[in-house]
């Protein structure tokens, strides 16, 4: 009998149909097996971020939790820093001024007689006698001016200081503003990279954290490491952020770095307190607010916007590696310049300017 072409429709359907409600609890099986085997990825609550306690007793160590080292993405979880420093009473305001290789540094601190300080005014940076300044007599007039302003925050002119970092004694603008700052009678304090360290530490580094952690101040022209051992400062130099300008290579650096980490003794390397103009960069990206203190990420969770900023990851990862330390803690009031502040015996006084 031959078939009709409604009736081949008619028996393809049924077919069709017939092999649908064999397959489809097999399907739906396979489905339900492969919804129970999906991996959950539960996203992190950046709402509040970890905190790192400060030690109460001897060999404390910080928290360990910060993200690791390697393989860190820019949207880590940040964390904080939870130490406040004890207030100053009764003090008296000091000024000191960094001359720096590239401008001024500028703090006036509230300090007491148990040196106990806290920042009242900070300028970051100021290129007052760099810019358009060529003649003695122009830098001479700047600094006047500038003089001034520090003198309006109320700072009495013998509590005025100067410091030439070590760095910066290798640049020529730096004599000659050095000269005139005599001529006008104050007296400017040329420190060594030793000093610079251990004037850091005592700046930056907690009394609660001084027996277990170091101090790192990122400059431009050298990087100063420091941590007191048997109740003596250590301190070591090691190349600046700006040592591409001398064409060496990144990887030169890195191992040198790495190697001179390898000193500081491994129950000194709860935390690391940083200072410098890199670590300055890094902490802004991601500052929530006017806190003191800011973690600094993992060095691959930056990225760097231009030769010395990547210069200066290259330095902060060495010291990763090689310490294996997993807090750096940014501190934003501190300058080894306040260290100098907290190791003055006399006052040196200054010339009616």
């Amino acid at each position: 009998m031959r078939l009709k072409p409604a009736g081949i429709i008619v028996i393809v359907l049924v077919i069709a149909a017939l092999a649908y409600f064999a397959i489809s609890p097999r399907l739906s099986d396979q489905g339900r097996d492969a919804t129970a085997t999906l991996p959950t990825t539960e996203q992190p609550d950046n709402s509040e971020s970890r905190q790192i306690p400060a030690p109460n007793n001897e060999n404390t160590k910080a928290e360990n939790t910060s993200p690791s080292s390697s393989g860190t993405d820019a949207n880590a979880e940040d964390r904080e820093f939870s130490y406040t420093p004890e207030k100053p009473e009764d003090g008296v305001l000091r000024g000191v001024v960094e001359v720096g290789a590239t401008g001024f540094n500028s703090f006036v601190i509230n300090m007491d007689n148990q040196r106990r300080w806290e920042i009242v005014s900070k300028d970051f940076g100021q290129s007052l006698a760099y810019e358009g300044l060529a003649t003695t007599e122009d830098i001479r007039a700047g600094l006047k001016k500038y003089l001034a302003m520090m003198f309006d925050k109320g700072v009495n002119k013998k509590d005025m200081h100067f410091v030439i970092s070590s760095g910066a004694q290798k640049e020529p603008k730096t004599t000659i503003i050095g000269n005139e700052l005599k001529k006008m009678g104050y007296v400017v304090n040329n420190v060594t990279p030793e000093q610079e360290a251990k004037y850091g530490f005592q700046a930056t580094v907690p009394p609660s954290f001084a027996d277990n952690s170091f101090m790192v101040d990122i400059g431009s022209g050298n990087t100063k490491v420091s941590w007191e051992e048997n109740g003596k400062l250590q301190s070591i130099e090691l190349p600046g952020a700006k040592y591409y300008e001398k064409g060496t290579s990144d990887e030169q650096v890195y191992n040198e770095v790495k190697r001179g980490m390898s000193k500081v003794p491994e129950g000194k390397r709860n935390v690391g307190f940083v200072l410098g103009g890199v670590p300055f960069t890094l902490a802004d990206q991601h500052r929530k607010g006017e806190e003191r203190y800011t973690v600094l990420r993992a060095p691959e969770s930056y990225k760097a916007a231009d030769k010395k900023m990547a210069s200066g990851l290259n330095i902060y990862k060495a010291m990763v590696d090689a310490t294996q330390t997993d807090t750096f803690v940014f501190d934003w009031d501190a300058n080894f310049t306040i260290g100098f502040l907290l190791n003055l015996k006399k006052q040196p006084t200054a010339a009616a300017l």
